[in-house]
């Protein structure tokens, strides 16, 4: 298998997919798929599902950290261990909503003139649109 990922550079174009096949990340990261599945075994928060069928399913961030791993393992010379502690310390993505920044509270609050402004002009439209019609009759 030719390393596909030396041709496209250091980092790779994930498509735009749900799910990746073994193969299909392994291509991408320009390394076998038994590598794949030994990494799994060595780094926890590598964890593909399962179909049904029992093919390995990863992922976009799973792609990403594999790319991140091959980074570390064989561009920056990393061991194994020294990998997994450099990714264990990095602060983990969190997909839940944040609250919203100050300057956004500050804008939506009934005190805000911006607030007051947009609530103006709303009023302006709804009363444009609940005008009777002219020009028409039934």
């Amino acid at each position: 298998m030719e390393d596909l990922a030396a041709k496209r550079g250091p980092n790779p174009e994930i498509p735009d997919k749900l799910y990746f096949r073994i193969g299909e990340v392994a291509k991408l990261a320009g390394i076998k798929p038994y590598v794949l599945r030994f990494w799994e075994s060595e780094f926890g928060s590598l964890g593909p599902k399962k179909s049904g069928t029992g093919h390995r399913l990863y992922k976009r961030k799973d792609v990403e950290l594999v790319l991140e791993i091959k980074r570390l393992l064989y561009d920056k010379r990393f061991t194994i261990e020294g990998a997994r502690k450099i990714l264990e310390a990095k602060p983990k993505r969190d997909n839940k909503k944040t609250t919203p920044s100050r300057t956004q509270v500050e804008l939506f609050s009934a005190t805000s003139a911006l607030y007051h402004e947009l609530r103006r002009e709303l009023k302006e439209i709804l009363e444009i649109l609940n005008q009777p019609r002219g020009g028409r009759s039934k």
